[in-house]
């Protein structure tokens, strides 16, 4: 999938309060289930998933580009892992850390830690 962010989108999620916390609890499920790791590139977030769970997370890309259409998403299935890239837009150098959050729910990471650009698998050592 491609990672072309659209220039002239709405930097802001379109979620209601009620829509934005289920979202959240269900990427929070996904990430217990699945994500193998999480590791910042600059503006970019690489989420690492188990391949049985392609699909969910292919779901996830899908709502989330409806919702958050100001971020790229680039997804890589390969046989031992799905890797989820999400890049900000430019220029979002502070809102950075507050724009991945969501991403990062039930993950080592989660919180606001303000980890740095690496981590290990679920964001252990390395930065948290």
């Amino acid at each position: 999938m491609d990672a072309t962010i659209s220039e002239a989108a709405v930097i802001a999620c379109t979620l209601e309060t009620g829509e934005f916390r289920e979202r959240l609890d269900w990427i929070a499920e996904l990430n217990q289930a699945a994500l193998l790791d999480c590791r910042r590139e600059g503006p970019q977030l690489v989420l690492t998933y188990h391949p049985d769970y392609a699909e969910r997370v292919r779901e996830m890309v899908r709502r989330e580009r409806q919702c958050c259409a100001f971020l790229g998403f680039d997804l890589k299935e390969e046989k031992e892992s799905v890797r989820l890239t999400i890049k900000a837009p430019r220029g979002m150098a502070n809102a950075v850390d507050a724009i991945f959050e969501p991403f990062l729910i039930n993950t080592a990471r989660s919180g606001g830690c303000g980890c740095t650009e690496t981590s290990g698998p679920r964001g252990e050592g390395r930065g948290c």
